[in-house]
């Protein structure tokens, strides 16, 4: 049974973004027109098929990931800081909340900001090519876990930041590069060399763009460059999962611990 501290909590931090469209919805639907414009029809045309795929198909997963999970985690990290920025945070301090709980609820909030977004960017994508869900259980489960990840990296990043110009340059700088490095405008089975196959998977946005890419088209890189023993192969999306989820679950432990000890709480 959800407390009534933590249903209020979490409305709160939904009705924040809710209230203000202009400035959470239509700034990633418009970049995704963009994307799915000069990328997707433009670029598309002269670019082959991918794995089966046209090229702007193809693609539609890896932008519903870049602006998923930026936004879990620019919401997260903007109301940790501008809770303590203002220092209004310490109210949610003082109240009968668990640590947990205010970790949950602020991450919880964050998701579903997400999640919103990576529905809109799913039905932009729809007016440009046609798109059918394949695996419809396991996109929503990855979907849920990796905006929750990055929800839970958000908190993180709010507690560390110094400035707002700290929350920018993690968000641009960082994030967006690794998405970007992630295979979403290209397939590890371009590659020729096995370096350069093993130097991605380092990378692990890899993982969150193909197990949405698998939920949603069926097909998976990491099935497709055995990153199994080719008995298990199949199961590499799973195995994907399973990673991504027990990398949430500690992102999120450690999001209790650092609230528990004050840190960035307090200054």
């Amino acid at each position: 049974m959800l407390s009534v501290g933590f249903r209020a909590l979490f409305r709160r931090e939904v009705l924040r973004f809710v209230r203000r469209p202009k400035n959470t919805f239509m700034p990633p639907a418009i970049t995704n027109v963009l994307y799915f414009a000069v990328f997707g029809l433009i670029l598309g045309g002269r670019i082959d098929q991918i794995a089966g795929f046209d090229y702007i198909l193809f693609i539609v997963p890896g932008l519903v990931v870049l602006g998923a999970i930026s936004n879990a985690f620019e919401n997260a990290s903007f109301s940790i800081f501008h809770g303590r920025w203002n220092e209004y945070i310490h109210e949610t301090l003082t109240s009968p909340l668990s640590y947990a709980e205010m970790v949950v609820a602020y991450v919880a909030a964050s998701a579903v900001r997400g999640l919103i977004v990576g529905v809109i960017i799913a039905v932009v994508g729809r007016l440009f090519v046609p798109i059918s869900i394949e695996h419809g259980l396991f996109l929503v489960a990855t979907m849920v876990v990796i905006t929750a990840l990055f929800a839970g990296f958000g908190i993180i990043g709010g507690l560390v930041a110094r400035d707002f110009d700290d929350l920018t340059v993690m968000n641009q700088f960082i994030l967006r590069p690794l998405v970007f490095f992630g295979a979403v405008f290209y397939s590890l089975e371009t590659f020729e060399q096995a370096w350069q196959v093993q130097i991605s998977l380092v990378n692990p946005m890899v993982y969150m763009v193909d197990s949405v890419r698998y939920g949603l088209l069926g097909y998976s890189d990491l099935v497709a460059v055995s990153i199994l023993p080719a008995p298990y192969a199949e199961f590499a999306p799973l195995f994907a999962l399973g990673v991504l989820m027990a990398a949430t679950v500690l992102v999120l432990a450690i999001d209790v611990y650092l609230f528990k000890i004050g840190y960035g709480l307090t200054d």
